[in-house]
């Protein structure tokens, strides 16, 4: 392949093989979750896991991010930014798999003053694990009651 001559930030000459973006190394600046805004020891054990999962991507401002999540599809990314849209303080939000060959989804959220894109992430995250965790109490009850009906009758 060839070569591509482009000139970075602080106007220095940098040269490139003509490679998806995808397939570039990554640039120095990008900023984990856990660099924006996660405190305390426990918080920063628990991102740990989600830091090689999603990361903000860079250029990104404090009420408008994006965000790269990694081995994640159209499901979560729906549900996410349904979810997302529902909070009052977003603005704006869309998810994109950047392309079908790779595992990965961006999500760009944007949000009026008062809140950040990372707090609205988060909300959006928890919102949608307290949803699964009432959509399987609700299986689990119905199921023990089918079993129970079942048993019943069969008696």
């Amino acid at each position: 392949m060839g070569k591509v001559t482009k000139f970075g930030d602080d106007g220095e000459e940098v040269t490139m093989k003509e490679t998806p973006t995808s397939h570039q190394p990554e640039a120095h600046d990008d900023v984990s979750m856990a660099d924006a805004g996660e405190e305390g020891e426990e918080g920063e054990e628990e991102f740990e896991e989600e830091t090689s999962k999603v990361r903000l991507l860079p250029g990104s401002t404090p009420t408008a991010a994006s965000f790269e999540f990694l081995e994640e599809n159209h499901t979560l990314g729906n549900a996410l930014r349904y979810v997302i849209m529902k909070n009052p303080d977003v603005e704006f939000c869309a998810y994109a798999i950047p392309h079908p060959s790779e595992a990965k989804m961006n999500v760009r959220i944007q949000t009026y003053e008062g809140t950040t894109a990372v707090e609205a992430l988060r909300k959006g995250l928890r919102d949608i694990q307290d949803l699964c965790d009432v959509v399987s109490e609700k299986f689990l009850e119905a199921r023990q009651e089918f079993t129970e009906k079942k048993a019943a009758a069969s008696a």
